[in-house]
């Protein structure tokens, strides 16, 4: 998948693997109301997964630390990360316990609604994530999300670490408690709604600065239609959103942390990076589903600016 010209990211994603079903509707339903005449499209989605095959079809060798459940669902999971040339080694089966399923609504304008039962994502435990000491030595690029338990989520941080691996921490969605050890992360994503949970400060910039202050290194906030923006050790920097017609935003964030972790492995400076993450952000925007909309390096290349 990746061109002879180009070095190969190595990148490995510590996070979540769902399956997905996704109604697209007319309009989101209002509280206590059915909307019908939907569309169904049942898809493989979890932050974790989807942002390994957002930075595998850009190019990167990865590697996926998960947990499903020993049912169809997490077989159809492993197998098609599989099929996308993902290293799946990494992906715990626990029995008893249903793969992870999001449900999810979403209306002509791309806007979605996202319930999501994370079932055996709850399970991964750090001393899983302890015995793929060598994914974490092998990785140029960690990326984390927190649709795993929070202890995973700092061993996974300390394990970088250890090995001086760039990670890049999504809090999405934001844990109810505490994010600790912020030191340990070199680039935080949040979008904007995220930064002001985190930081108690409703500005973004505001909300960036706070949370530089608290340790993390980079801080970058996603704004959707509007672009990025980042601040901390690699400046404060601000880059445009590209314009493309959005039929579902679901996967938009996973693809931005996909595309930003390859970037940032192909050593490419701050501003580039954030244009390229953007345009793979925005393309995701224009295909229903999670996986099924990410898009491959050609694409992003094509509109990256």
């Amino acid at each position: 998948m990746a061109r002879s010209s180009r070095r190969v990211p190595r990148v490995l994603v510590v996070g979540s693997a769902n399956a997905d079903l996704t109604v697209a509707l007319d309009r989101l339903p209002e509280q206590g109301e059915t909307v019908s005449e939907g569309t169904l499209v049942v898809a493989r989605g979890g932050k974790g997964a989807n942002q390994a095959v957002a930075a595998r079809r850009l190019g990167a060798d990865v590697r996926l630390i998960a947990c499903v459940g020993d049912d169809a669902s997490g077989r159809d999971v492993r197998a098609g990360l599989t099929a996308e040339g993902i290293g799946v080694g990494g992906i715990a089966t626990t029995i008893g316990v249903a793969t992870g399923t999001a449900l999810i609504f979403v209306d002509r304008a791309g806007r979605n609604q996202i319930g999501v039962a994370p079932g055996a994502n709850r399970t991964l435990a750090p001393a899983h994530l302890h015995a793929r000491a060598e994914d974490f030595a092998w990785a140029e690029i960690v990326v984390i999300s927190c649709e795993i338990p929070l202890e995973c989520v700092t061993a996974a941080l300390a394990l970088a670490r250890q090995q001086r691996a760039t990670t890049v921490l999504n809090p999405a969605p934001v844990p109810r408690a505490p994010l600790d050890r912020l030191d340990l992360v070199d680039y935080l994503t949040p979008n904007a709604g995220e930064a002001a949970r985190l930081s108690g400060q409703a500005r973004y910039d505001a909300a960036a600065a706070a949370l530089v202050e608290r340790g993390a290194g980079t801080v970058v906030v996603t704004l959707g239609p509007n672009g990025a923006y980042c601040c901390g050790r690699a400046g404060e920097h601000r880059v445009t959103g590209v314009k493309v017609e959005a039929v579902d935003t679901t996967a938009a964030g996973d693809a931005f942390n996909g595309a930003l972790a390859v970037a940032l492995a192909e050593r490419r400076d701050i501003d580039s990076a954030l244009r390229f993450a953007n345009a793979c952000a925005a393309l995701a925007c224009t295909k229903q589903g999670a996986q099924p909309s990410l898009p491959a390096r050609a694409d992003v290349d094509r509109i990256a600016r």
